[in-house]
């Protein structure tokens, strides 16, 4: 029976955890929700619009927490479910039992999870933020195209059946909680952060 129901409590407790806001619980304590503010979304970016560095900061802090902590448990108690726990995490970041199924959009706690079971991936996917952050200033394009370069990455590295199975699913997943996203590229309506153009204010000045 422990066979069985060892798997069940972590992932059960992964998707729990990954149901604690960061957004929300600090939003709680300054008196905001921000699903009603500015996109709607209670993810890092959002927060970051409507209240400022230092709560966008905790809020990154305790998503990528709670995505390594439930890898973190997953790995001593059953290794074996460890990535279907991180998985789980980043459902719960998006469909929060604790905040009426209304969350994120899941990055930040699947680096919080890929920190934990697969750190030599998460350089390359933030080399691919960053680099498309600096470019375009389009948080949501470049989530999904880091997302979109682990099971690239996957692929380069030949990694295992379980981890390119991780990867896909994990990329696909945040295309699709970032759909508004992209159709909002697509309508020429996304807001972009113009500070965060570096490659268009350099090529400006030369």
């Amino acid at each position: 029976m422990n066979v069985l129901l060892l798997p069940i409590a972590t992932l059960l407790t992964a998707y729990l955890l990954g149901s604690v806001s960061g957004s929300l619980l600090l939003g709680r304590w300054r008196g905001v929700d921000v699903r009603t503010q500015g996109s709607g979304n209670a993810g890092g970016t959002n927060a970051f619009r409507t209240q400022g560095l230092s709560f966008a900061l905790g809020v990154v802090v305790i998503d990528i927490g709670k995505g390594a902590l439930a890898a973190w448990l997953a790995l001593r108690w059953v290794p074996g479910w460890a990535l279907a726990a991180a998985a789980l995490a980043v459902v719960g970041h998006v469909w929060p039992l604790w905040h009426g199924f209304r969350g994120g959009k899941g990055a930040a706690t699947a680096v919080g999870g890929l920190l934990i079971l697969w750190p030599l991936a998460v350089l390359p996917l933030l080399a691919v933020w960053l680099f498309t952050l600096t470019l375009t200033g389009y948080v949501g394009l470049a989530t999904v195209l880091a997302a979109l370069a682990l099971p690239l990455w996957a692929l380069v590295t030949q990694a295992d059946l379980a981890h390119t199975v991780f990867a896909v699913g994990i990329a696909l997943y945040l295309v699709f909680t970032h759909r508004s996203n992209l159709q909002r590229l697509r309508q020429g309506c996304e807001s972009r952060f113009e500070k965060a153009r570096l490659w268009h204010r350099w090529s400006s000045r030369s």
